[in-house]
């Protein structure tokens, strides 16, 4: 039997409401998946790439990478596609994370599903960088996601992080 919930979930149209950005820092924001019309909007507030971290045909009608890559392309942003499937996340998507939030000259804004799967990654990829945990799980907490989940993971990736010079 199908649920109206899953049955809205999966209908293209919920990809052309409004878009909620979600800031982290001054440097990072995530959202839920966006569209090529979006993009305007996103250059408008500032952010200078764009980051996909949800893999294509997840569901059916979501706009492809391709598809906002161009988008973004066009409007002067930058665009990486860091996804993030079902199996979690591993040292590669990590470093891929961190590699774009660093080649930035801006504010980035990294999307998935909900933003969820970005919030998680972005946080991840700071902890392995040495960033406080405690200030990750408290930043991602303002934007309306909880980090006490992965919070002994972040708290390995930071004790391993190597010390700056």
């Amino acid at each position: 039997m199908n649920h109206p919930e899953q049955a809205s979930a999966r209908d293209p149209a919920r990809y052309s409401g409004a878009m909620q950005i979600r800031p982290l820092n001054d440097a990072v924001a995530v959202a839920p998946q966006i569209t090529p019309g979006d993009i305007p909007a996103i250059k408008a507030a500032g952010y200078v790439a764009v980051i996909n971290n949800r893999p294509d045909d997840e569901e059916p009608g979501q706009p492809s990478g391709e598809t906002i890559r161009a988008a973004a392309e066009a409007a002067g942003l930058a665009y990486h596609a860091v996804p993030v499937t079902g199996a979690g996340f591993g040292h590669a998507q990590l470093d891929a994370m961190a590699d774009a939030l660093t080649a930035a000259d801006g504010p980035v804004l990294a999307y998935c599903r909900s933003g969820t799967r970005s919030c998680n990654l972005w946080a991840l990829a700071a902890a392995k960088a040495g960033r406080d945990p405690g200030l990750l799980v408290a930043q991602g907490a303002a934007a309306g996601y909880d980090l006490r989940p992965i919070g002994p993971t972040l708290d390995a990736l930071a004790a391993e992080a190597k010390p700056r010079s």
